[in-house]
């Protein structure tokens, strides 16, 4: 029986909880992942931040003006309304990373069955498990794929 460890993502990106939000967007489109762990200074997970995270904070305080369900701008907006769209990513960008973040996060031990990962993922509805030591430091990530992964290969 396959392990967290056998599967996870090692190092696993992560990011702390005071930087910006700007900093995690480049991470993201950088590596083409969707999210990352937020750690403290002694690299215990505190969070996790995702571009669904990103698109909801947008949401929720109308940031960026959104016309429709997917979180995206219309392609039609108004030329005009370009300065505020612009003002709204430069407010999006300073935003410190625990604003945004959701805190309730699930983690697994590295030495957690591949079949309790895939469990927690499917009950939770989450798409990333961070794998954390005993002492709760983050040393690696399952994501979806991951799990993917380890089914074609059996």
């Amino acid at each position: 029986m396959q392990t967290a460890k056998e599967i996870m993502s090692k190092p696993a990106l992560s990011t702390l909880s005071t930087e910006t939000v700007k900093s995690v967007l480049e991470l993201l489109a950088e590596k083409r992942i969707s999210g990352i762990p937020v750690v403290n200074e002694e690299e215990k997970v505190i969070g996790i931040i995702s571009d669904t995270d990103i698109i909801r904070y947008s949401h929720q305080l109308n940031v960026v003006p959104l016309a429709n369900l997917s979180g995206w701008i219309s392609p039609h907006t108004d030329i005009s309304d370009m300065a505020s769209v612009r003002k709204g990513f430069d407010l999006l960008h300073r935003t410190p990373v625990n604003l945004v973040m959701t805190k309730k996060v699930y983690t697994i031990q590295e030495d957690a069955p591949v079949s309790e990962v895939a469990k927690l993922m499917n009950r939770r509805k989450i798409n990333r498990v961070p794998v954390v030591d005993a002492e709760g430091k983050l040393i690696g990530i399952i994501a979806r794929s991951d799990l993917v992964q380890c089914m074609a290969n059996l």
